[in-house]
């Protein structure tokens, strides 16, 4: 997710994307196939995209308010809809199907990373949940934890995000010896890790 706005009082991190994108790759990236770690990592992006698209348009073209994207537009029925649709435990489920049926490594990969990403998601939104159900049932999960915010368990989820990210990297270090996927997946990282510290450091 990308930082909220005024959320930023309550310890929020500048970004988890990252995170899903190592852990993704992590569970479904493999060294001898570029095609099968592509998928993974697009996999464990799509989720995320949409808000990327719809805040970045809105941020960096329109010049909008932070506060008004991320306090108001985030929870239009127009945006929430979007989510619903790439957030959906039924079609990321429906497309692993799909993947192993056809049997396809980078089916499988780029479904598989979706719906981790979603997993790892649902347990840690607050009333930013979404409708992870839909197009079953517009039912959200508001969970009493959340990824981002310090007073409902933030930090702890942070720090515990951070060892995760750290040995998933590390894992895949030892498994991926070709230099460009280690600088890829040290970026990658690094976009997780440095924000993380920095916030902490001046805030």
């Amino acid at each position: 997710m990308l930082l909220a706005g005024d959320r930023q009082h309550h310890g929020a991190r500048v970004l988890n994307t990252p995170a899903h994108l190592i852990i993704g790759s992590a569970a479904f990236a493999r060294p001898d196939a570029a095609r099968v770690t592509l998928a993974a990592l697009a996999g464990a992006m799509v989720p995320d995209l949409s808000l990327y698209l719809l805040a970045g348009w809105h941020l960096l073209v329109l010049g909008t308010s932070p506060n008004v994207v991320f306090d108001q537009y985030y929870y239009s029925p127009a945006w929430q809809q979007i989510f619903a649709v790439d957030n959906s435990f039924i079609f990321w489920g429906i497309g692993l199907v799909l993947g192993l049926w056809r049997r396809s490594d980078w089916g499988v990969a780029f479904a598989g990373a979706g719906l981790l990403h979603l997993a790892l998601d649902f347990p840690f939104h607050t009333d930013d949940a979404r409708m992870h159900f839909w197009p079953l049932t517009d039912w959200k999960f508001f969970s009493p934890i959340s990824y981002w915010d310090g007073a409902r368990g933030g930090d702890v989820v942070g720090w515990i995000e951070l060892a995760i990210v750290i040995g998933a990297t590390f894992a895949l270090f030892l498994r991926f010896r070709a230099s460009r996927w280690r600088w890829v997946f040290l970026g990658i990282a690094s976009l997780q890790v440095a924000p993380f510290f920095v916030w902490r450091l001046f805030f």
